[in-house]
């Protein structure tokens, strides 16, 4: 073999070597970064089996009890700022899912610097509205109250500077009101009792003997889009379809229904969504009809069409479940975080992620979400945001570093 030959074939190994070193850094790069980014548990897969042998109707006391809670680093009745959750992915597909993701006991209840606002929209509300937002079944009084213990145990655990423990509930030092959770009868319904200690609306769910699940306790003060007298007593299964949630009999409903029966007081779990909004009302969405029309007098046709950018408000949702371990009643705690669409779009990457999951709802999604009034607005505006930000030296490439669902 001559030299030269030689030499070709050293050139030829060493490329290949050189070749296969890259493809092995490549896969091992690529899954690194896969291992990094935050998962979401096949939650809904879990709660697909078969569920434990019991009577429909009748939930056993569980031994359960959280364990108590941290302080929450620093918090500050003004200082806190609401934590800035983005839940929407790129497309082109649109997943349509419970989404659930494990909780931390620690991180159940979330406030913020706009407790004084909310709380203060609450008060008002209750006087103004009662029962039609905030009641308790005559069934369910005993959950009620059992989901004010435990308010009234970790929130002075969570928040020692705004809440201080007491021997028949709680005081609350920033407004001077006093809870007594011992007394009976109580001052006022529990759910309305509880929905004054926290930013979130509640909603308890209990077992009947047919083995629905059905809504009997309730405070939901700033819903936006849904009421509570609409929805009062119905079954889980009714209540989404009542509210043409899209999919839910082909996709959720069996995986709702299983998850709901086997759900165990010491497994809690997370889930978030989002919607747009046309108009600034927190409590109730005005853009879609009046808050005391009939059913068939509200809904998104009702809302102006192509309304300026400025009025667009982005409203995203933060929900845990958990069961109550002496009732066996299921609790939403319904977290709604508000923001206008030109603050939320100033941050990177958000504008160019939430215009790809606009892009990708179908039609069921987008009837739903009224994008038939906002989206051609809407797109345009994230759209030059987006290119703004890529011109300004985006690095598309580095996303998955700084944001990760549902962030």
């Amino acid at each position: 073999m001559d030299i030269s030959s030689r030499s070709f074939l050293y050139g030829v190994l060493i490329a290949a070597i050189l070749l296969w070193s890259i493809s092995l850094l490549t896969r091992r790069l690529r899954s690194r970064t896969l291992v990094s980014r935050p998962s979401t548990p096949n939650l809904e897969k879990q709660a697909s089996s078969k569920p434990p042998a019991r009577e429909p109707g009748v939930w056993p006391p569980h031994a359960f009890k959280r364990p108590a809670a941290p302080p929450y680093p620093n918090w500050s009745l003004t200082e806190t700022k609401p934590l800035p959750y983005r839940p929407f992915r790129y497309g082109p597909k649109y997943n349509v899912t419970m989404g659930l993701r494990t909780m931390h006991w620690d991180e159940w209840i979330e406030l913020d610097n706009q407790y004084l606002s909310f709380h203060g929209q609450k008060a008002q509300r209750i006087r103004e509205r009662g029962a039609k937002c905030s009641r308790t079944a005559p069934e369910a009084f005993d959950g009620a109250c059992e989901l004010l213990e435990e308010l009234c145990a970790y929130l002075p655990q969570r928040y020692p500077s705004l809440y201080r423990k007491t021997a028949v509930g709680m005081d609350n030092i920033a407004t001077g009101e006093t809870f007594d959770i011992v007394a009976r009868p109580l001052a006022e319904d529990p759910m309305q009792m509880a929905g004054r200690l926290v930013q979130d609306d509640l909603a308890i769910m209990f077992e009947r003997p047919d083995g629905q699940y059905y809504l009997l306790a309730g405070s939901i003060l700033l819903a936006g889009f849904w009421r509570l007298a609409d929805k009062f007593g119905m079954p889980l299964s009714e209540i989404h379809t009542s509210g043409d949630v899209p999919q839910f009999r082909e996709k959720l409903e069996k995986g709702m229904m299983n998850f709901f029966r086997r759900v165990q007081p010491d497994k809690a779990v997370l889930r978030n969504n989002y919607f747009i909004q046309v108009d600034d009302d927190l409590a109730w969405s005005r853009s879609i009809g009046s808050e005391d029309a009939g059913e068939e007098g509200i809904g998104w046709y009702s809302a102006e069409k192509d309304i300026v950018v400025e009025k667009h408000w982005f409203r995203s949702e933060r929900q845990s479940l958990r069961r109550l371990p002496r009732s066996g009643g299921v609790v939403f705690t319904i977290r709604t975080y508000f923001h206008r669409i030109t603050d939320v779009c100033e941050e990177p990457y958000v504008p160019g992620r939430l215009a790809s999951a606009v892009r990708s709802w179908g039609d069921d999604v987008s009837r739903y979400k009224g994008k038939e009034r906002y989206g051609d607005v809407l797109l345009e505006y994230l759209d030059r945001k987006h290119q703004e930000q890529v011109e300004n030296g985006l690095d598309l490439t580095k996303e998955d570093e700084v944001r990760g669902y549902p962030y």
